[in-house]
């Protein structure tokens, strides 16, 4: 039972130690999108450990998965793995990770649910606050306009992404801050970041303890903005889309005492206006390839016995 136990060992050190490690770097605030890939090779890792542990415990304790998961190998490969000295542990062990994996899928069904019972909510609220006319038809426009006092502005994800924004945004904000501020939303669309705010929100709930999916979940939220941010910066500059920030928040009390989910506002003003140097384009490539390494670790301590009985 050695690969199990090696892939589960190595999953547990990836997931306690990959939180500390990327906690102690200023690196992602200057890279949020190399973070964001770190991260999800980091989570990928993990979870890849806990599926090929279960994939061979599973082997070794039932003959009807057995078959499935080595397929054609030769029979020198089957025996190097040791399947029938694995014990009865094999069998409580594939359980366990089984009932892991299908919790997490209930988590992910569950998160999904409430998303779209959130968006059919602000669908109804849009259409409370701003009606059709009568005779007119739902012409899923890109932009809808809302009367309030209140400065605010984002994306309705659906089929064809709609941004509203509140008049009172469009009286405080200047021509190229509106751009700055559909510019960073429009990144977060591109980049599909609900799809990762999803699965971090629906592995933090379902694993509780388990601390790198909450970390994962936290640090998924406060990047994607950066990244967007960044985009913003981009096309219109730092301070367009700083002073946009500014004047969206400043009535909210953001920029004194506040709670600590506000308080990534003036972290994020302050890191537009003094941008720390980025990392050059060979060291983001070193980067991104080392960590993609991570989740073929598990891969090469699976199939290393079976390569070593081939050769």
């Amino acid at each position: 039972m050695m690969v199990p136990i090696a892939l589960m060992i190595l999953g547990v050190l990836a997931a306690a130690m990959a939180p500390r490690l990327m906690a102690r770097s200023d690196w992602p605030d200057r890279e949020p999108v190399l973070a964001l890939w770190v991260w999800q090779c980091v989570v990928a890792g993990v979870l890849l450990c806990c599926v090929l542990a279960m994939s061979l415990s599973a082997a070794a304790a039932w003959e009807a998965v057995r078959s499935p998961v080595f397929g054609f190998a030769p029979r020198v490969v089957v025996e190097a793995y040791a399947l029938n000295a694995y014990g009865p542990w094999a069998g409580v062990l594939a359980l366990l990770l089984a009932g892991g994996g299908a919790w997490t899928a209930v988590a992910l069904t569950r998160e999904v649910r409430a998303a779209r019972a959130r968006l059919r909510q602000c669908r109804a609220d849009l259409l409370r606050r701003a009606p059709l006319m009568p005779g007119e038809e739902p012409a899923g426009e890109r932009l809808v306009v809302l009367e309030s006092e209140r400065p605010e502005a984002w994306w309705l994800q659906r089929a064809s992404a709609q941004l509203v924004i509140t008049t009172s945004a469009l009286r405080r904000l200047k021509d190229r801050q509106l751009d700055a501020l559909i510019a960073h939303e429009q990144g977060h669309v591109r980049a599909r970041h609900d799809l990762l705010l999803y699965c971090s929100s629906a592995l933090a709930s379902g694993h509780p303890q388990i601390r790198v999916f909450a970390a994962f979940r936290d640090q998924v939220h406060r990047l994607v903005e950066l990244a967007a941010d960044d985009a913003a910066s981009r096309r219109f500059g730092r301070l367009a889309i700083a002073l946009a920030l500014i004047e969206l928040n400043e009535d909210r009390g953001v920029f004194g005492p506040c709670p600590p989910q506000l308080a990534e506002v003036p972290a994020r003003v302050d890191r537009l206006l003094a941008p720390a140097p980025r990392f050059t384009a060979g060291r983001r490539l070193r980067m991104t390839a080392i960590a993609a390494l991570v989740p073929a670790v598990p891969l090469l301590v699976t199939f290393i016995p079976g390569l070593t009985a081939l050769t």
